[in-house]
């Protein structure tokens, strides 16, 4: 589905993203490492808002390379950024229909979608008429992805979606990826790397820029450098 080969990319003259191979799948995929390491800057690639220096970015097969954003919401790719950019004032029902109101594969079936969204995540739908910005911070993450569920898309990217949760909230957000990768195929950048690994198939582990580590979920839990660097045993 999202195959990226040879990327490099960065700010200015400062190179961030060194040379990056990765590819996804029908699967869920973890992208780990360090703040700083290029987790953000990579996604900012993939959604259009940071232009490649080199290097290549397909999906299924077709280049995307200088599409923007809003093309890649409707091309099947929803981003749920690090700060989740609800709609404060708005009710939670209107910030899940946004989602899906200018996506033409998905505005045709806004209801039918946000009963969805209730279902996987009931307390929504107690506070379906509540203004967004007057949530905690994990109801307002639930919001933030149930909103770009919305756009039934094909391909779902998380920034950090346990930034700033409590341990109770951040387990029930990676219980409902690990139900989510069954329909959708996802990349989620972390730096809980003990959580992340029960809900994703594969990932790899960025440093500096580079990708230093690749392996199935099993395989990274015991790798000798994810286990020192990033689990503290």
């Amino acid at each position: 589905m999202l195959k990226i080969q040879g990327l490099e990319c960065g700010y200015g003259r400062m190179k961030v993203i060194d040379g990056v191979s990765l590819e996804i799948g029908n699967e869920s995929v973890g992208l780990f490492g360090p703040n700083g390491a290029g987790k953000t800057t990579l996604i900012n690639a993939v959604m259009g808002m940071n232009k490649p220096w080199k290097g290549s970015i397909e999906l299924d097969g077709t280049s995307i390379v200088g599409f923007e954003t809003h093309v890649m919401a409707r091309k099947g790719v929803a981003l749920v950024p690090q700060e989740r950019e609800l709609f404060p004032g708005m009710s939670v029902e209107d910030n899940l229909r946004l989602g899906a109101v200018y996506i033409p594969h998905a505005k045709d079936s806004i209801q039918e979608q946000m009963e969805a969204m209730f279902a996987l995540f009931p307390i929504l739908k107690e506070r379906r008429k509540q203004l967004a910005g007057t949530m905690s911070g994990g109801q307002q993450r639930m919001v933030a992805i149930a909103r770009a569920l919305m756009s039934k898309p094909k391909l779902l990217i998380l920034d950090e979606p346990s930034l700033g949760l409590q341990p109770s909230i951040v387990a029930e957000v990676f219980d409902v990826l690990k139900e989510l990768k069954k329909t959708v195929s996802i990349l989620v950048t972390e730096q809980n790397v003990r959580e992340s690994l029960k809900s994703i198939d594969r990932g790899y582990v960025l440093e500096n820029g580079k990708i230093v580590l690749e392996d199935t979920a099993k395989g990274l839990e015991t790798n000798p450098h994810v286990l020192k660097s990033y689990l503290g045993l």
